[in-house]
């Protein structure tokens, strides 16, 4: 009888020194690394891998074959898409080997955001709120919160809501909804929405 208050598939690998909250799936053939820290109701897809020391928040998903490397924290609700990459080294060589939380780069996923699938999340960034990264985006430098970035290095190209609809502005600067109102730089949740 299974008394774990998380579901892991037989295949999966599950070391020792961690916490996984209750509702949590993790699927074939994924590993969990030493002293990571997972919330509840998060769904790891088959052949993920999360790193030693890793904190992931409650109702996470993350698809199949995503390594998420130390020095990496997802906020609550983030979404990882399939064969997304996460760095944690900003200049490897294997000649000079880096091995060691010293020297990672710390790569911070705030609450709701979303990348996409095959995007790279170059390390020592951090991905704003409810941000939405397109499918294959190389992200190079921080992410504001609500923007859409997509390309090769990724550029913001426009700005979503808290459900991911790409949000337009009048001459006012306020959303079709009326809830966003873009200052020029960032787009923000007016006070009174």
């Amino acid at each position: 009888m299974n008394t774990n208050p998380f579901f892991a598939h037989d295949t999966a690998v599950i070391d020792e020194n961690i916490s996984i909250g209750n509702g949590t799936k993790i699927w074939h053939f994924s590993h969990i690394q030493s002293g990571t820290v997972i919330g509840q109701n998060c769904s790891l897809g088959q052949n993920v891998n999360v790193g030693n020391n890793v904190k992931i928040g409650n109702s996470v998903k993350i698809q199949n074959n995503v390594s998420v490397y130390e020095g990496i924290e997802l906020e609550d609700y983030v979404f990882c898409g399939p064969s997304m990459v996460f760095t944690n080294i900003l200049l490897p060589r294997c000649e000079f080997p880096q091995r060691g939380s010293e020297f990672y780069d710390k790569t911070l996923v705030k609450k709701s955001a979303s990348i996409g699938a095959n995007a790279t999340i170059v390390c020592g960034n951090m991905i704003g709120q409810y941000a939405m990264i397109g499918a294959g985006a190389v992200v190079t430098k921080d992410v504001p919160d609500f923007a859409l970035i997509l390309g090769n290095p990724g550029k913001i190209v426009g700005w979503v809501d808290k459900k991911g609809s790409r949000l337009e502005f009048d001459e006012n600067g306020l959303s079709q909804c009326g809830q966003f109102q873009f200052d020029g730089k960032i787009v923000s949740v007016l006070e009174d929405s």
